[in-house]
């Protein structure tokens, strides 16, 4: 996923271990272990480093944390300084904006010196007015932030006594008397459900473990449905669970056979209908239930259409011109998706009523329903946008986009739980701008800023400035770039490059608290919207996956290049930066263009694709067939992911250097993928200055707490800074 941050552990056992620093980096032995596929031999000398179990490989890992601590001692200051600007520009008591949910508004507050925060809400004192109440510009963080606050989470107190704690989800019963909440304290993603009597203030006997992420209520606030997960840790199982009864006892509600396909489970915003969404990377399908006439149980859900390999939809209930309806939104007009309508009940495509045609220069991404009006969430041209159908007597009157003026941005739809809610709200911001928050009214068109997030210190984002570049890559595509850098700053400056280019999903311009340390040190950062992500449309995705993955690396190059050329980047100092699949990017460049980067990040790297995706077994191996290919069982797939794979391609040469970045507890990317890759590059590469930083007690996500957080990046933006030759 974008983003996702590792950090080093420094626990006393492992300063016990290393208790003098090293002198030299850590040397895996080499094992060779050599498979044969497709005839073509293939050994691998670092395969044992998998057993995480293994007091060696727990040896290994620790020597190199060690090492990494050992080569970065002289940025010690510079992290301090790093963090405590963070820290000093973060307004640490806040709140966040109230969201009206039925008859209470619901909101967050974080305050100075706890890493995690509470989860509280009040009262709807008028049930007319929608503005959200605001707390006393003098409120005290130990003291109600709000008149008649209930405090429904205190999570620092969930968290105690964790070296790692994360909230996956919680959820208030319709009723509004019972809050569900799931809890992951290892860091793998497998939660924990516990249900709260918001009256009472006690939690009930109900414990449901092994929960992926939160769950669903039914209406009638005695069950809800929640998922699980297999194995390979793909989700393939829908339950209903009744409050008062052991999990042993909860009903199969869905289950899913094909491995290819992932199982989600929601509801309607109008509450109606619970839908069960699964889909593979091309194919989906639903089913839905009914909870005013169909049977509560798996013997009432009914499927919206079969699945067809390559159809893509997904479904929600509207009502529009006084009946129920579905929204469809599919892709079988065009790559780029339509919106059509039809009956609030499983029908075939030839009943779908086309709302929004299929149009190649917009994508639509998502639609929500409300009483008076739909939402569709698109892109165009590379920057999102925020459409609203109006809702008459006779059904859509009016069809507009919000808008902004901005040169490069990103808006996208707010939490906006209510059905009858007469307002939408918002979220904007931009590389400058810090993340804002606004109510529009629908009627009026206008837009109410409710809160933008302060920077303290005097942030002043007339001092920067940002813009929309285009750079030339293979086969002519224009790739955007967008980048912001402080108008004073020198002229080519060190770049910080980011970028992910995988999975349709996009990296829009957003701020960040942090970047300002890399900025106001005179470099400039920027995104490369690199084909295999969504920001130029399905065309966009399709064209950097499978058969096409090269062209996210070339795209990125060619980014990188093009910065150089017009004069934004120097052309020696430019540090990359990519996470999870982005880490595989960031591997890949630094083999493949090794003299355009001086340094590369690789964060949770997914750096052996060809070992995960020629192990079934392995977490989301199957399920991700379509979009890197079946390398055990076609021959092409195979040739075309060892030719970009980091850690197939690591040869003698001169390599950037390298900081790569995991968690002992991932399970999206296991940690075994950049420890061997490291391995490999200190085995052959010249001269390599490579780091490795593993966490020892988190997950894909990284350390949790937003100090621990904090912490977390101002190492890894120092070790930037000092590539840059910034420190």
């Amino acid at each position: 996923m974008p983003g996702y941050r590792a950090a080093m552990a420094s626990t006393e056992s492992e300063q016990a271990v290393h208790p003098d620093p090293p002198t030299s980096p850590p040397r895996a032995a080499a094992r060779p272990v050599t498979t044969t596929h497709h005839g073509i031999e293939r050994t691998d000398d670092y395969d044992w480093l998998r057993d995480k179990e293994s007091p060696e490989v727990r040896a290994h890992l620790d020597a190199e944390n060690a090492w990494t601590r050992a080569r970065t001692a002289h940025l010690a200051d510079l992290r301090e300084q790093v963090f405590g600007e963070i820290k000093a520009r973060t307004r640490q008591t806040d709140l966040s904006v109230p969201t009206r949910v039925r008859g209470h508004w619901y909101y967050g507050r974080t305050f100075e010196g706890r890493e995690y925060g509470a989860t509280c809400r009040v009262p709807v004192a008028d049930p007319a007015d929608w503005t959200p109440p605001r707390p006393a510009a003098d409120a005290e963080p130990d003291k109600p932030a709000l008149p008649g606050e209930q405090v429904l989470l205190d999570l620092d107190a969930l968290a105690d006594g964790h070296d790692f704690f994360s909230l996956g989800g919680s959820s208030v019963s319709a009723d509004g008397r019972l809050l569900a909440y799931a809890v992951d304290t290892v860091g793998d993603e497998r939660y924990t459900v516990r249900v709260k009597d918001l009256d009472t203030g006690l939690l009930l006997d109900d414990e449901v473990t092994g929960v992926l992420g939160g769950v669903t209520w039914h209406h009638d606030g005695q069950q809800f449905y929640y998922v699980t997960v297999d194995d390979s840790w793909r989700a393939d199982k829908v339950w209903r669970h009744r409050l008062g009864t052991p999990q042993s006892d909860d009903e199969l509600f869905f289950a899913e056979a094909d491995e290819r396909f992932w199982v989600g489970c929601g509801s309607t915003r109008s509450d109606r209908f619970v839908m069960v969404a699964t889909s593979s990377k091309t194919t989906s399908e639903y089913h839905v239930l009914d909870t005013e006439g169909d049977e509560a149980g798996a013997a009432g859900l009914r499927c919206f259409l079969p699945r067809r390999e390559g159809l893509e939809y997904a479904v929600e209930h509207a009502v529009i011109a006084g009946a129920d309806r579905f929204l469809v939104l599919h892709n079988g007009a065009g790559a780029d998706f339509e919106l059509a309508t039809c009956p609030a009940e499983p029908t075939s495509e030839d009943r779908w009523e086309t709302l929004l045609a299929h149009d190649p220069a917009v994508r639509l991404e998502d639609v929500d329903a409300f009483a008076d009006h739909l939402v569709v969430s698109q892109r165009s041209a590379g920057l999102t946008q925020v459409r609203v159908l109006d809702l008459g007597p006779d059904g859509v009157t009016d069809d507009h986009v919000v808008q902004f003026d901005a040169e490069t941005h990103t808006v996208g739809v707010g939490a906006n739980p209510g059905f009858d809610q007469p307002v939408l709200r918002i979220g904007f911001g931009s590389l400058a701008t810090p993340s804002s928050v606004f109510d529009y009214d629908v009627r009026a068109r206008s837009l109410t800023l409710l809160k933008q997030a302060a920077v303290l210190g005097g942030y002043d984002p007339e001092e920067y400035e940002e813009h929309r570049l285009w750079a030339t890559s293979t086969g002519g595509e224009q790739v955007p770039v967008s980048l912001v850098v402080r108008k004073d700053a020198p002229r080519p400056a060190p770049l910080h490059l980011y970028a992910y280019g995988s999975y349709e999903a996009s990296i829009d311009p957003s701020f960040s608290v942090a970047r300002l340390s890399v900025l106001d040190r005179g470099a400039a950062f920027a995104i490369a919207h690199v084909r295999g992500g969504g920001e130029m449309g399905r065309r966009w995705y399709d064209d950097g996956k499978l058969a096409h993955k090269q062209h996210t690396f070339d795209d990125f190059v060619a980014c990188a290049r093009h910065l150089v050329d017009t004069g934004w980047a120097a052309p020696d100092r430019i540090v990359a930066e990519g996470a999870s699949a982005g880490g595989l990017l960031a591997g890949a460049v630094a083999t493949q263009a090794p003299e355009v980067f001086a340094g590369v990040v690789a964060g949770v790297p997914f750096v052996d694709p060809l070992t995960s995706m020629l192990d079934s077994s392995l977490p989301l191996t199957v399920t991700e067939y379509d979009e890197w290919g079946d390398p055990a069982t076609d021959p092409e797939a195979y040739a075309t992911i060892a030719a970009y794979a980091p850690y197939e391609n690591v040869t003698e040469q001169r390599y950037p250097r390298i900081l790569a970045e995991t968690s002992l507890n991932d399970t999206r990317v296991l940690y075994v993928e950049p420890a061997k890759w490291v391995a490999r590059l200190r085995e052959r590469a010249i001269d390599p200055d490579v780091l490795l930083r593993v966490e020892m007690a988190a997950g894909h996500a990284g350390v949790s707490g937003r100090y621990q957080a904090w912490k977390d990046r101002a190492f890894t933006l120092a070790w930037v800074l000092d590539v840059l030759g910034l420190a």
